[in-house]
């Protein structure tokens, strides 16, 4: 992968990429840090058990929040294929409209695309059957992460704690006549720590973290610790699914106004030899007013495929845009626009490719801040007014579920 197409993944903020690089690659590493640090305020016994609870936590929770979402939504695709439907076809098309619609579709494509039509039919005929199944694999995809998450993995991580504790109490009572037979020597014990290894799509994962915040509180072990855990969450889903979206269009609205370069494109697009060339040489051909009788009697068209890559827009193997996926217009009209915009500010500053690529180290390093400065709201200052905040309410360092 190319170092553009990381910036453009990264930069994504519909994607789970960013989530990645900040959840497993910044945050977790941060907080795990700051929370062993925090509590060895406390004691060194206080430390590691903060450290192994927040360790199984953090990666714990992160390998079922990136993976487990997916990897149930394919399960149930799988599943419904299984029972005769194809997930593939989108529910909007339930909605008839002018120019797209589940009987439109059927209707205009059942000669160019009768496989694809055969299954729409099948789903038209049993809507009620297809939308109850949508709703099912909506349901396990989230409830499944949400209960292994929110309430299965914090009660397993405590009764780990609970059982360490209550071993080293062990140990320390078999110890005793030790300790007082032999005067003049200081026996010292180490804490009961165990530190583990690292464990190692985005609306669903937001619907998740929300469930997963419900779950957190309800199983804090009591009322400090659920009062830390709700500012917690409540702050890392704000700068998750938030705040990048206006930091993003923060940079791009400064960049604008300070280099007259507009960057609300994909770094792909800006760095696309082919879409630059057709600007240079005004032969980039765009929609004039019906956007959907463009994209079928255009395919190959460079606006067609930049509306397969960044708009949701699909076309068959034969050429045929697929009949079962909503196009969005209002989304490929606001893309359109800022195409139209880059072209013509390409055009009046006289060095096409000499645009094109400002605009691309502009935009990568806006895409590169943003992650920087998200990055550290969620690894540094969010745990930092977190620990704040508990010393006021509790007076103590520790993490107020490990305090007997």
């Amino acid at each position: 992968m190319s170092l553009v197409n990381i910036i453009s993944a990264i930069g994504n903020n519909s994607s789970i990429y960013p989530l990645l690089v900040r959840d497993c690659g910044i945050e977790n590493p941060a907080k795990i840090g700051l929370t062993y640090k925090q509590n060895l305020k406390d004691s060194k016994e206080m430390a590691n058990n903060a450290l192994r609870e927040r360790i199984i936590d953090e990666y714990g929770a992160s390998v079922v929040w990136l993976g487990g979402i997916p990897a149930i939504d394919y399960l149930c695709t799988k599943g419904i294929e299984k029972l005769g439907y194809n997930p593939k076809i989108n529910p909007d098309l339930f909605k008839e409209s002018s120019n797209q619609g589940l009987k439109f579709n059927i209707e205009k494509f059942k000669n160019l695309a009768p496989k694809e039509v055969e299954e729409m039919k099948k789903v038209l005929a049993n809507k009620n059957t297809y939308e109850k199944l949508l709703a099912g694999k909506f349901f396990l995809s989230t409830a499944i992460p949400i209960l292994l998450m929110g309430f299965c993995l914090p009660k397993m991580n405590f009764a780990l704690t609970a059982k360490l504790r209550e071993e080293q109490k062990q140990k320390l009572k078999q110890a005793e006549p030790k300790i007082e037979n032999k005067s003049g020597q200081n026996v010292s014990f180490k804490g009961a720590a165990s530190v583990f290894a690292n464990m190692s799509t985005v609306n669903k994962m937001a619907i998740t973290d929300g469930g997963l915040t419900i779950g957190r509180v309800s199983t804090a072990r009591n009322k400090y610790e659920k009062l830390e855990m709700a500012f917690k969450m409540a702050g890392m889903m704000f700068l998750n699914f938030v705040a990048p979206w206006w930091i993003a269009a923060g940079f791009d609205k400064l960049s604008n106004a300070l280099f007259k370069t507009n960057v609300n494109l994909d770094p792909k697009i800006l760095n696309d030899k082919e879409f630059i060339n057709a600007i240079k040489n005004n032969t980039l051909k765009l929609p004039e007013n019906n956007i959907i009788e463009f994209l079928d009697k255009n395919p190959n068209e460079k606006f067609s495929k930049l509306a397969e890559k960044f708009c949701g827009v699909k076309y068959l193997e034969n050429g045929v845009r697929d009949p079962r996926q909503f196009i969005d217009e209002k989304k490929i009209k606001e893309f359109q626009k800022e195409i139209e915009k880059f072209a013509s500010q390409a055009k009046e500053s006289g060095n096409t490719e000499k645009f094109a690529k400002k605009a691309l180290k502009v935009k990568s390093g806006n895409i590169i801040a943003n992650v920087v400065l998200s990055s550290i709201l969620l690894a540094i200052v969010l745990p930092k007014v977190t620990f704040m905040l508990r010393k006021k309410v509790t007076g103590s360092d520790a993490e107020p579920g490990l305090i007997q």
